[in-house]
């Protein structure tokens, strides 16, 4: 796998919390519900995306935002409409005084609203992402990414809406697959502008030279590298390979596998029971004591003490 593709292993829509809600100015919503990652497209009309803290950003017919939390944020018809509904994990609708009105506001299977003839449609999903590797991704975001219209590859946000409205067989699958494809035809077309400063593991990945060594770092990371290694592997000098990877990744060949190794090591430890030896070996140490000795140096903690906490 390349690193991107690595990296959205943790960010997947297991029972995608999707819902559509069509209002009518002026209206505001508070977004309370923890999600570390949200994304939303108006479908028709417009809204604007008001964060706690940063200036408001504008969500256009058509175009496509991906939110960073879990803090949260308003969004509205304007940034000066106070927000009067709040929305909860798992798109629990209260008021600002915590009356449940879930049930009042939905008009339908995962549509909520005050009528079907509002003139904003606002499509969105959200992922509880939990993990290291996936923190990989959202370190690389900045708080809200936008995608216009113009700029969108395809109408995935469209096709999401269309299914949200029926309840044909399989649909929590169908919702779960058209999330995905979103996030990540939202984030390429994203990381591929110029203003958009793409982490250099990103970059990197169409460089003839660093690209077959990232993939194969990801693909095998408990192979024994080295500088050498990699560098005959893809067919360079170990001066040139070491000096390239360092310019385009931001950080020197080794530093970068370690990296990957311990947040592997990370979310092994903290979502399954196996031992940490057996998570050493899996990741490529020898034993506990190497991988500790690395966690250490790296997080400042034992991977025990990673793994109670």
């Amino acid at each position: 796998m390349d690193p991107l593709a690595d990296l959205l292993q943790g960010v997947r829509a297991h029972s995608a919390a999707f819902c559509q809600a069509i209002l009518q100015p002026p209206w505001a919503l508070r977004i309370a519900d923890g999600a570390r990652l949200a994304l939303a497209s108006a479908l028709r009309g417009h809204a604007w995306i008001v964060p706690d803290h940063g200036e408001p950003v504008l969500l256009g017919t058509g175009d496509v935002a991906i939110v960073k939390g879990p803090a949260p944020y308003t969004v509205g018809d304007d940034p000066a409409t106070a927000p009067d509904i709040v929305v909860n994990p798992g798109n629990r609708l209260t008021t600002l005084d915590g009356a449940d009105v879930t049930d009042q506001l939905r008009l339908a299977p995962r549509t909520s609203g005050h009528s079907l003839d509002g003139s904003t449609t606002l499509a969105s999903g959200t992922y509880q992402v939990d993990g290291e590797v996936s923190d990989r991704l959202l370190n690389a975001l900045p708080d809200i990414v936008l995608v216009r219209r113009s700029d969108a590859p395809s109408p995935i946000m469209e096709l999401l809406a269309q299914e949200v409205s029926g309840e044909g067989p399989g649909q929590q699958i169908v919702l779960d697959r058209l999330l995905d494809l979103a996030l990540i035809a939202t984030l390429r077309t994203w990381f591929a502008r110029p203003e958009a400063r793409a982490p250099g593991w990103y970059r990197a990945q169409s460089d003839p030279l660093i690209g077959p060594a990232l993939r194969l770092i990801h693909d095998a990371p408990a192979h024994p590298w080295t500088v050498a290694s990699m560098a005959e592997k893809v067919g360079a000098s170990r001066a040139t390979f070491a000096r390239r990877f360092a310019d385009l990744v931001g950080e020197p060949p080794l530093t970068y596998l370690t990296g990957w190794r311990i947040a592997l090591a990370a979310d092994l430890l903290r979502h399954s029971d196996i031992t940490i030896d057996s998570v050493a070996r899996q990741v490529g140490y020898a034993n506990a004591f190497a991988l500790s000795v690395a966690f250490k140096r790296v997080r400042g903690v034992s991977p025990s003490h990673h793994r109670a906490a």
